[in-house]
């Protein structure tokens, strides 16, 4: 198998992979979401490997399909956090964004 073919091969494991996150992100499946996670962080490795003035036509539009899904999917995360996000301050009555809190043993008072 070419370098060529081995990128496209790659590129289009992403793009299935991702197309199963989007499922799984709207079933709120939550042990595919990490399983998906985990599998593009293996696919990110390979990819970061490509040089970039390598990649012909086929292969820079399947990367333009991985990018602007993996986009779709960070907006889907991030409106599923803030609909959590909203369910829970409703029910503490707190609707102030998550905040951390100061660790044991550090003290918060001003000298």
């Amino acid at each position: 198998m070419t370098a060529k073919q081995e990128t496209l091969a790659t590129l289009q494991q992403m793009l299935a992979l991702l197309q199963g996150e989007r499922q799984a992100l709207a079933a709120l499946d939550l042990d595919r979401i990490v399983t998906c996670t985990s599998g593009k962080m293996d696919l990110c490795v390979k990819l970061e490997a490509v040089e970039k003035a390598s990649l012909d036509e086929e292969c820079l539009g399947v990367l333009d399909a991985v990018r602007r899904l993996n986009e779709i999917n960070r907006r889907l995360r991030n409106l599923i956090a803030s609909n959590v996000q909203n369910r829970l301050g409703a029910l503490t009555g707190n609707n102030a964004p998550y905040a951390a809190l100061p660790r044991k043993g550090t003290s918060m008072a001003l000298a």
